[in-house]
């Protein structure tokens, strides 16, 4: 089942990128007011049949991303991390000429004499 939802998702994709990629671009603002009428589509653009073919396959793409995470977010691994097998903890290995020493704070006193 997941195979089916993954070829169906990929075919959207390519679909999808194909349907943005013909629809036409804006050509300054001269199409706001009627211009651009030199498109393959007439003036109006591709704009009914592209349009809802586009918001399909946007559509299909969201229901096939949705349905794949649900399928498979839900999981618990059988396997332990690599990085939970071992049984102790592993410290660095310092030589002692160059380990640093722990820092310790020494009371002065000099808060009692300010109250």
């Amino acid at each position: 089942m997941e195979t089916l939802v993954i070829v169906i998702h990929v075919l959207a994709c390519i679909f999808l990128i194909g349907a943005v990629m013909l629809q036409s671009g804006h050509e300054g603002m001269g199409v706001i007011f009627g211009g651009g009428s030199s498109t393959m589509f007439g003036s109006s653009g591709a704009g009914g049949l592209l349009v809802k073919v586009t918001a399909g396959l946007a559509t299909v793409f969201l229901v096939t991303s949705l349905t794949y995470n649900i399928m498979t977010g839900n999981r618990v691994s059988d396997q332990d991390s690599i990085m939970m097998q071992g049984k102790e903890t592993v410290q660095p290995i310092v030589p002692a000429d160059q380990q640093k020493p722990a820092i310790q704070f020494k009371d002065t006193g000099d808060d009692a004499k300010s109250e």
